[in-house]
């Protein structure tokens, strides 16, 4: 009996799984403190995961992602954001199976009150 290569259904990824999937794998990278809120404009007030320090979008099945983000003190910037954005290019594609388009990260403070 040969198999069918004949798809059985759709799958949907709502739009706060992705939000989500950035969220824990740029909070699991050394020398991020926390995310923070998205600078907001008014035609963006209702958007989902600008609370959350993240905003994402889809098009042509690519994630295109932006994250805000708190680091710690006494961090190489630029070696930490690399590693946000390769930790949150991995997860989104391991996890949920698309392509990234781009991961921009925005620097938004150092938090000096912890190590």
């Amino acid at each position: 009996m040969e198999k069918k290569d004949k798809p059985i259904g759709k799958t949907t990824i709502a739009p706060d799984v992705l939000v989500s999937i950035c969220q824990l794998a740029a909070l699991s990278v050394d020398g991020v403190s926390h995310l923070t809120s998205v600078p907001r404009e008014v035609n963006t007030l209702f958007k989902r995961g600008l609370s959350e320090g993240v905003d994402v979008t889809v098009e042509d099945n690519f994630v295109y992602a932006d994250l805000y983000v708190v680091l710690t003190r006494d961090v190489v910037i630029r070696d930490v954001c690399h590693n946000i954005q390769a930790a949150v290019a991995r997860s989104i594609s391991e996890m949920v199976g698309m392509e990234v388009g781009k991961v921009n990260i925005h620097v938004e403070d150092i938090d000096f009150t912890g190590k």
